[in-house]
C-alpha cells in the first residue's frame, strides 16, 4: 500500500489525553468535590502552581517568541526536555479544530508535568501532578500583549479526565484510536486506553511514532482508509523521518520518540494508581471517623470496611509499581532522539550505578521493573495508612516472601537488584528493612 497523502486541513489545538463524556465521570466527580478531597477548591502546590506563583510575584518572567509563544520558556522553567516530544494528530482534544495529520499537537512531559502545544494555538495546556490532589489542569494564553497568567481549571476538564479509564479519579490517559484522513477518530470502531500492559499491535493510533521496533507493528503514522477499518500498519513501521507527512520544522523537534511514548503510557496510569490510592484512603478514613462519632467508637478506630478499601488500593499500587502483566517485547526497541539517555540521566543510582530508570527495551520497558515514580512527590504524598502498606508489601515481594503468580514475572535476581537499588536510594525503605533485622 502506498503511503497516505494527507489533505491540508485547518490546524487546531487539542488535549493529548482524551475520553468521551460518560455517566461514570459524572458519578465519580460528586465524590471528590466534597470533603475530604474538595478537588475544585483545595489549595495545590504542584509544579505549575509554583511556577504560576513565581510569575505572578515577578520572580520569574516567561519569555515569548513569535514561533512558539511561551513554549520554550515554560519547558525551561519546568525542566522538561524537548526530547520528550510526542505528536498526536487525532482530533481527540479540547481544541480539536486545530489538530490534523498535517498539524499535529505536540506533547512534552517530565515525571510530574505534561505540556500541550499546537501551532497558532490560543493557549498552552498543562496537566500537573499535585502530591495530595493528583492531576490538576491549567491553561496559559499564548499572547505577548500582556503579562501571562496561568488559569486553573475548575472542573471542565473532568468530563474527560475522570472516569474508569483514569481509575475513577482526576487523572491522565493515553488513547489509541482509528483516525481518518482528517484526524477524526472513528469512535464506533472502538479505542484503546494504553499502558505498559497493552498489546503493541493496538498502540498509537492517531499518533506519530519515530524509532525502530523490528518486526513488531503498531497503529502509529497511519490512518483508516474506509469504513471497514482497513489499517496498514506496515507503512507506519520503523519510521525515522516524518517530513513527508507534515512540516517538521514547525516543531521544536522533528521526532515523536517511541521510547518517550512507552514511558508516557506507563507513567500516566502509574500516576492514576497513586492518586486513586490517595483518594480512596482519605475517603475511607473520613467516612469511618464520621461513623465513629455516631456510634461512639474511639476516634481513631478504623472499620473493617475501610481497611479492605485501603488494602485494595495497596494492591493496585503494587501491581502498577511492579509492572504486572507488562507486554513482553518480541523485538528490540530504540528511539530516534536523546530521550532514553536524558531520561536515564535523571535517575537516582546505587553504588553500582544502577537505577530504576535504566531501560531494557529488548523484552520489557525497564531493566529493573519497579516504577521510578516511587521517588515522586505523589508517592511520598500518599497517606501513611496506605504508603506504609505499599512499602511493606513491596519489601515482602522483593524478599521472596510473597511468591504469588501475579509477581511471577520478577525473577529472584530482579527482586534482589530492585531491593538493593531501593535500599541505597530510598531512605524510608532502607530504614524499614533495617528495622526488620
Amino acid at each position: 500500500m502506498n503511503r497516505i497523502q494527507y489533505p491540508i486541513i485547518p490546524f487546531c489545538l487539542g488535549v493529548f489525553l482524551v475520553l468521551r463524556i460518560s455517566g461514570m465521570a459524572t458519578a465519580q466527580q460528586s465524590g471528590y468535590e466534597r470533603p475530604p478531597i474538595d478537588y475544585l477548591n483545595a489549595e495545590v502546590h504542584d509544579p505549575v502552581a509554583r511556577l504560576a506563583d513565581r510569575v505572578k510575584s515577578g520572580d520569574t518572567e516567561l519569555q515569548y517568541d513569535s514561533d512558539f509563544g511561551f513554549l520554550r520558556s515554560v519547558l525551561d522553567e519546568l525542566d522538561i526536555p524537548v526530547s520528550s516530544q510526542a505528536l498526536v494528530f487525532s482530533k481527540t482534544s479540547l481544541q480539536l479544530t486545530r489538530i490534523s495529520p498535517r498539524r499535529p499537537r505536540a506533547l512534552y512531559f517530565s515525571d510530574d508535568v505534561y505540556v500541550g502545544y499546537c501551532q497558532r494555538g490560543d493557549v498552552l495546556e498543562f496537566a500537573s501532578t499535585d502530591a495530595k490532589q493528583g492531576a490538576t489542569f491549567y491553561t496559559l494564553e499564548q499572547t505577548d500583549k500582556k503579562q501571562p497568567k496561568f488559569v486553573r481549571d475548575r472542573g471542565g476538564c473532568l468530563s474527560c479526565h475522570a472516569s474508569n479509564r483514569t481509575q475513577n479519579v482526576p487523572g491522565y490517559l493515553v488513547r489509541s484510536v482509528f483516525a481518518d484522513a482528517a484526524g477524526r477518530p472513528k469512535l464506533g470502531s472502538g479505542t484503546f486506553t494504553t499502558d505498559q500492559t497493552s498489546q503493541f499491535h493496538d498502540r498509537w493510533g492517531g499518533w506519530y511514532v519515530t524509532g525502530k521496533h523490528g518486526t513488531m507493528r503498531h497503529m502509529g503514522n497511519t490512518i483508516c482508509v474506509d469504513d471497514e477499518m482497513t489499517f496498514d500498519r506496515e507503512s507506519g513501521a520503523n519510521e525515522m523521518d516524518l517530513s513527508d507527512r507534515f512540516q517538521t520544522d514547525a516543531y521544536l523537534s522533528p521526532h515523536s520518540d517511541i521510547v518517550a511514548l512507552m514511558v508516557l503510557e506507563h507513567q500516566t496510569q502509574m500516576h492514576n494508581a497513586i492518586a486513586s490510592a490517595n483518594y480512596e484512603t482519605r475517603q475511607a478514613l473520613h467516612q469511618t471517623y464520621q461513623m465513629n462519632a455516631l456510634l461512639e467508637r474511639p476516634e481513631d478506630f478504623v472499620s473493617e470496611s475501610a481497611q479492605r478499601r485501603i488494602a485494595a488500593s495497596t494492591q493496585n499500587v503494587l501491581r502498577h509499581l511492579l509492572m504486572c502483566d507488562e507486554f513482553q517485547l518480541t523485538d528490540e526497541v530504540s528511539g530516534s532522539t536523546s530521550f532514553a539517555a536524558d531520561f536515564e540521566a535523571r535517575g537516582a543510582r546505587d553504588g553500582k550505578g544502577r537505577s530504576l530508570r535504566n531501560f531494557d527495551l529488548k523484552t520489557r520497558l525497564f531493566k529493573y521493573p519497579c516504577s521510578y515514580l516511587i521517588y515522586s512527590d505523589a508517592f511520598g504524598g500518599l497517606p501513611d495508612e496506605v504508603r506504609s502498606k505499599v512499602l511493606a508489601g513491596l519489601v515482602e515481594i522483593l524478599e521472596n516472601k510473597n511468591e504469588s503468580d501475579e509477581y511471577a514475572h520478577l525473577t529472584k535476581a530482579m527482586r534482589a537488584d530492585i531491593l538493593a537499588i531501593l535500599r541505597e536510594t530510598m531512605p524510608e525503605l532502607r530504614e524499614m528493612t533495617l528495622a526488620k533485622r
